[in-house]
């Protein structure tokens, strides 16, 4: 079986060495690694991951918590380098409304800016949203139609209203090892929702460890787990499942075919 990981952090990992922790994802069937770009300090280190290393690629974005540091100079950073082979999406980007680490009307036109980016790169997006499906919703409405190559909601966990609302408008959902988690009842309702081809297997890594690693680091060679919990979630066969959310991340992110 072949995965994707689609969405994890490679350059905040501590507990294994580069060269070790390649090795354990290939072991695990992982053939592709999506390293995330978040912040303006981070967006080179995800650069130079992708190149020293064949199966990681990467994306670039302004977090939403960091949205109150973003420059023009980063918005040139992410247009400049959507001509390179491995930089697979804008992301990650969106509304987080919980921890409110930048203001909400600063993350809302941060938010705008990078969808509009996204826009004219012909890219898809990588969207956080937390405590904030009111206004994603609207600024999504905005830009959905615009957004040819669409993308994912990540790490879901809204409502089921927001997530049928992002699958008409043809995203794909996020899963990881949340779902793994025994008060995660609401999140396992939206994997039984949502289609078999819109959906997304990735870590988050370091966070969010699946059951039965919990407490540990989080790592992309767990993301079997993840595969596991969904194929019993939806009653499906585990190897037609992995194949089919493989496909997925190809067609959710065009440039992993290369």
């Amino acid at each position: 079986m072949r995965y994707v990981e689609t969405h994890c952090h490679l350059d905040y990992l501590k507990e294994l060495p580069l060269a070790d922790l390649r090795e354990k994802i290939r072991d695990a069937g992982i053939t592709k690694v999506v390293t995330i770009g978040v912040d303006p300090q981070n967006l080179d280190k995800v650069l130079e991951l992708s190149n020293a290393c064949d199966e990681v690629y990467f994306t670039q974005g302004i977090h939403p918590h960091d949205a109150k540091e973003a420059t023009a100079l980063e918005f040139e950073k992410i247009r400049q380098r959507s001509s390179l082979r491995k930089m697979v999406a804008v992301g990650e980007i969106g509304l987080d409304y919980h921890y409110n680490n930048s203001p909400p009307e600063v993350q809302r036109e941060v938010f705008e800016t990078q969808l509009q980016l996204a826009c004219d790169l012909d890219l898809p997006v990588v969207i956080h949203t937390r405590d904030a499906e009111a206004d994603t919703t609207a600024i999504l409405r905005n830009f959905s139609s615009k957004l040819r190559r669409k993308g994912v909601v990540h790490s879901f966990t809204s409502s089921r209203e927001f997530a049928e609302f992002v699958l008409a408008e043809e995203f794909h959902l996020g899963f990881n090892g949340i779902i793994t988690f025994k008060k995660a009842e609401n999140v396992q309702d939206v994997v039984r929702l949502a289609p078999v081809d819109r959906i997304l297997f990735e870590t988050d890594a370091p966070f969010l460890t699946p059951v039965p690693h919990r407490g540990k680091e989080n790592a992309p060679y767990y993301l079997p787990f993840i595969a596991q919990k969904i194929a019993e979630l939806k009653a499906q066969d585990l190897g037609t499942l992995v194949q089919t959310v493989y496909e997925n991340s190809l067609r959710c992110f065009p440039k992993l075919r290369d």
